[in-house]
């Protein structure tokens, strides 16, 4: 796919890559073998039809396209920019076991924006149930869950914290990765399928669950995701300019600090930044350092780039970029200056051992490499988990020791009467189609349950 040159989109937040034009999809959609029983398929989370919509595409009958996608997914234009294809729909396509697998998720988003840019059709709304559901959350899970419960015909709301919908749509995932006017465009379409959006509403504080289904709502649907942050608990971690991921990105996009002064939300960058962790958000941070200004962005991993949790395609991105990599390599402390801002971080080397219970190799660290190295802003990405609030306030509702929710089956039924959930909040941190799947199956589930409990009243 065409992308902004390096050294240029290092220091604007403008997407990275271009997307196809009609000629690179065509080319890369008459690849595709609409192989008699595909593969592609059973890869996707949330089952989309690939070999249809790819062969609308060569026809190019490019409204047919998005119609087979929207079937089964209501958030294309986000999922073909975020979502791993690599280790999904197009791991599991039969080209590549000889060659390059198809684009997917370049196809997927080549029908999204060029819906987008012809504008967004609905279609037709089924003729209203009356039943009444609640989903708490704005993220990918609950988006889905609301859009596919809204196509059922049944009255929904959904229920955000915060003053703008999306979950970590809009405020964990970078402008340049995943523009918000995207991220606007789909929330939109799932509002003009009939979900009503609340805003600024905190389950658990500002109204509870019971208190929502006294309101009459027969089902709820719980997407709050894993917003908690985790830290190492390593001395100095709580001196100035040491930033959790989830501060750091929510400072950046929802709250605009890339465009300070305009907006009164800086972050403070100084010329050497370092992010702990080797995940997407961790590389999402890392960039995003250099364009607010970092001369050096430093990704600090405790194991080697084979076990790095990152996609391939965003690793490749922040190295073209500049970003440095210290592999093998852990923070055990940090050093402050007379004015309490961190300005140095601690170190030793590490090497690998036996593997561990995630299968990776255990890092330990070497006796004696202990050494110090000079930044201005630490980014701690080293996981999130979600928080106790909503599960502490509920009763009936389960939960593990990392607070996620404990599901009864696949659907997300939880241990109380009526709720199910799903998403990050179940699984702990995972993908954006993975949350969406999630969503469809507790969508299925929820329909069925509402249906039955109409009848018997």
């Amino acid at each position: 796919m065409p992308k902004q040159l390096a050294q240029e989109r290092a220091h604007n937040f403008r997407e990275v890559a271009l997307g196809y034009q009609v000629q690179h999809a065509l080319a890369e959609s008459r690849r595709c073998l609409q192989c008699k029983a595909p593969k592609c398929i059973e890869g996707c989370p949330v089952g989309i039809e690939i070999p249809r919509f790819i062969k609308k595409i060569v026809e190019e009958d490019f409204e047919g396209a998005i119609r087979i996608i929207k079937e089964k997914n209501n958030l294309p234009g986000i999922c073909g920019r975020v979502c791993p294809q690599e280790r999904q729909c197009e791991a599991t396509c039969i080209l590549g076991k000889r060659a390059e697998p198809v684009a997917i998720g370049a196809l997927e988003r080549f029908a999204a924006d060029r819906e987008l840019g012809a504008g967004i059709k609905i279609a037709n709304r089924p003729e209203p149930t009356g039943i009444k559901v609640a989903v708490v959350g704005s993220g990918p899970s609950s988006l889905t869950a609301a859009g596919d419960l809204a196509k059922s015909g049944h009255d929904v709301t959904i229920f955000e914290a915060l003053h703008i919908a999306g979950g970590v749509l809009t405020y964990g995932i970078p402008e340049f990765r995943l523009p918000k006017a995207v991220v606007a465009a789909e929330i939109d379409y799932v509002k003009r399928l009939g979900v009503s959006i609340e805003t600024n509403v905190v389950i658990g504080k500002t109204i509870s669950i019971d208190e929502i289904f006294e309101a009459g709502y027969r089902a709820i649907f719980i997407g709050t995701g894993a917003g908690s942050p985790n830290f190492m608990n390593i001395p100095g971690e709580n001196l100035n300019n040491i930033y959790s991921s989830n501060e750091f990105l929510t400072r950046t996009n929802l709250m605009k600090a890339y465009r300070f002064p305009e907006y009164e939300t800086p972050v403070k960058m100084g010329r050497v930044a370092a992010v702990i962790g080797a995940g997407n958000v961790s590389m999402d941070a890392a960039r995003t350092a250099l364009r607010l200004g970092a001369e050096e962005a430093h990704i600090v991993y405790r194991r080697s780039e084979a076990e790095m949790p990152a996609r391939a395609e965003e690793v490749g991105n922040a190295k073209e970029e500049g970003v440095r990599f210290q592999l093998l390599t852990a923070p055990i402390g940090y050093v402050g200056d007379a004015k309490g801002r961190v300005e140095s971080m601690e170190c030793v080397k590490m090497e690998l051992g036996e593997p561990d219970e995630s299968g990776r190799r255990r890092p330990m660290p070497i006796e004696g490499s202990k050494y110090s190295m000079r930044v201005d802003t630490v980014i701690v990405a080293i996981g999130q988990r979600p928080n106790p609030l909503l599960a502490s306030s509920t009763q009936g509702l389960e939960t593990r020791k990392d607070g996620t929710i404990v599901t009864l089956d696949d659907s997300g039924r939880t241990t109380r009467e009526g709720i199910w959930a799903g998403g990050d909040i179940v699984t702990g941190e995972a993908t954006v189609i993975d949350a969406m799947g999630a969503g469809k199956r507790a969508a299925a589930a929820i329909h069925l349950h509402v249906l039955s409990t109409l009848n018997r009243s």
